[in-house]
């Protein structure tokens, strides 16, 4: 990856909190909680789903930049969902949290070098994990469920 493209990803990367509210932008309570989508995750469920992956993948990051080596754990998000009930909480502080861990790695983000863009550690599921591979990930991770949200938002009008 070369700076361009780093660049471009952390562009992405900090612009993730603004496209999640602004797919969320007028959605009511029973929009927020409704799965229009068989087997798809509710609005709400995508958000909490969000914090607690930024917070996991914030520190994966630091880990990779201050541990020799570090085995990087995968987790099951769909146990998360479940068993931290997610539908059944106030969004409003996981967006927050989301909001607030975005800014706070954008700062190391910034100020990483390129010898600590190529740290290596383990990621349990996948293998040989980087600084860039996590940028690559965590790039279009927000993005991705900005989609999610917004295709379910249409599910719900179409029925």
């Amino acid at each position: 990856m070369n700076e361009s493209q780093r660049a471009e990803l952390i562009a992405r990367y900090k612009d993730g909190h603004r496209v999640v509210t602004e797919a969320l932008s007028g959605a009511s309570e029973a929009e927020l909680d409704a799965h229009p989508v068989p087997g798809e995750w509710s609005a709400r469920e995508v958000v909490h789903h969000l914090a607690d992956s930024e917070t996991t993948s914030a520190i994966r990051l630091r880990r990779l930049l201050a541990e020799e080596l570090p085995v990087i754990y995968g987790y099951d998000q769909d146990v998360y969902a479940v068993i931290l009930r997610y539908n059944l909480r106030d969004l409003t502080p996981a967006l927050e949290q989301f909001r607030t861990v975005r800014a706070t790695t954008s700062q190391i983000l910034g100020a990483m070098s390129d010898e600590d863009w190529k740290r290596p550690g383990w990621h349990s599921e996948h293998g040989l994990y980087t600084a860039e591979t996590w940028l690559d990930i965590y790039a279009v991770h927000a993005h991705n469920h900005a989609g999610q949200i917004r295709r379910l938002r249409e599910a719900l009008q179409k029925k």
